[in-house]
């Protein structure tokens, strides 16, 4: 790898990310012993103390700081859907016909009555098809009339998963099933024909829990082997995952095993390299998927000028990494492109809505990086889909560009 005249030695420091370690911490976080991490469950405790002990071991002095998390959606049985006709009778399955609507109420126990359309006079103790796009307007009718429930239709990613999610809109006062689009089409197709009878569950609620954020500082260096001043870089990415269903596992390998695993590999290089490690330290972020609450809250406690570069997906690099910076990151994100060059990984702009922002919002020079999470936030996301390829670009575009800050700040 060539290097830049104003970085000798760099090219043969990013050459050492091994595409060894990373697949191996991936498979690690996927274990079944994690259960797909959620904020405030064991599995995600877990992870956090893990991931602690990696980075001690790579000389840091970590710190575990806990916070409060509100309103995360929790899935504590598997809910039902199923309906039938004079002529048919269909029982669905759940995360590939239909899926829990985040603003459901809790029912847990199946209910069965009449199915009406929301245009419908008489809906009290009947289920109500919504129009397409227009689930809100349904449940006020619903709400209104005294409704069983309502049944929204919500789309499935490429391979026909309805992806999980943990944090959404406030919840309303009926059960709201949303139902694969396709499905939901044919069930008003049904009823155009005949009466429909549906019966449905929703074991939906919400709870309050602790994140657990890690934070590792490294031993600052200078080229000459003496105190550093700078820059102050913190990398990161959130360990946590939306959690397993009842009686499914989502292994959450891509989101964000695979982010994690890049950071780690990108510390071991760094730290090993008294030029290149600046003022480094890492941040293995919790409570993401329900709003990025574990930045949020590390994001008001940072000192002015931290640089921060934020992974959030390393498993599958199509054909160009996807950037957004905010804040005061003109500088941040031009050496970010010169390590590009260097590395050979492509960038283009793209919204990434990771814990990136909150540290932009906190008026901190910030840039998420994504490249990629095949089956993301559903069963289908499991280790192997994680390219050892993409985690090498990642942990090396990582490792340069932190180089290169090092480099600027001493010359």
């Amino acid at each position: 790898m060539p290097d830049i005249p104003q970085a000798p030695g760099l090219g043969a420091v990013v050459e050492r990310v091994s595409a060894a370690r990373m697949p191996a911490t991936v498979h690690e976080l996927a274990r079944d012993h994690y259960a797909g991490r959620r904020v405030g469950t064991p599995g995600g405790r877990a992870a956090a103390a893990w991931l602690a002990e990696r980075l001690r071991e790579l000389g840091a002095e970590v710190e575990l700081d806990s916070f409060p998390v509100t309103d995360v959606r929790e899935l504590y049985a598997t809910p039902m859907l199923e309906w039938s006709t004079s002529s048919q009778a269909l029982r669905l399955e759940h995360r590939r016909d239909f899926v829990e609507h985040l603003a459901s109420a809790e029912a847990p126990d199946p209910r069965t009555a009449p199915l009406a359309a929301a245009s419908e006079a008489g809906l009290r103790g009947r289920w109500v098809l919504a129009e397409a796009g227009d689930w809100a307007q349904a449940c006020e009718r619903a709400e209104a009339h005294g409704a069983a429930g309502v049944l929204a239709a919500r789309g499935t990613d490429a391979e026909g998963w309805m992806p999980k999610m943990i944090a959404g809109p406030a919840t309303r006062a009926v059960p709201i099933i949303a139902l694969r689009t396709d499905l939901h089409a044919r069930l008003a197709d049904a009823l155009a024909v005949g009466p429909v009878l549906v019966t449905g569950s929703m074991p939906l609620r919400q709870t309050s829990a602790d994140g657990h954020n890690v934070h590792a500082r490294f031993p600052a260096s200078s080229p000459a082997g003496g105190v550093g001043t700078g820059p102050r870089v913190l990398l990161t990415a959130h360990y946590d995952g939306v959690g397993d269903d009842p009686g499914m596992r989502l292994p959450a390998a891509a989101d964000n095993a695979s982010g994690v695993a890049a950071v780690l590999e990108a510390a071991r290089v760094l730290t090993a390299d008294p030029a290149t490690r600046a003022e480094l330290s890492v941040a293995f972020l919790d409570a993401e998927e329900t709003g990025a609450w574990g930045s949020a809250h590390h994001a008001a406690a940072l000192p002015p000028g931290t640089l921060v570069i934020n992974l959030d997906g390393a498993a599958h690099l199509h054909r160009a990494a996807a950037v957004e910076a905010g804040g005061p990151a003109h500088a941040l994100l031009a050496t970010l492109d010169q390590a590009a060059r260097l590395t050979g990984v492509p960038l283009r702009a793209g919204a990434m809505a990771s814990d990136n922002r909150r540290y932009a919002a906190a008026g901190l020079a910030a840039i998420g990086i994504g490249m990629g999470m095949p089956g993301y936030q559903t069963p289908a996301e499991t280790p192997d889909r994680v390219q050892p390829g993409t985690l090498v670009a990642a942990a090396r575009l990582l490792v340069a560009t932190v180089g290169l800050l090092a480099v600027q700040t001493s010359v």
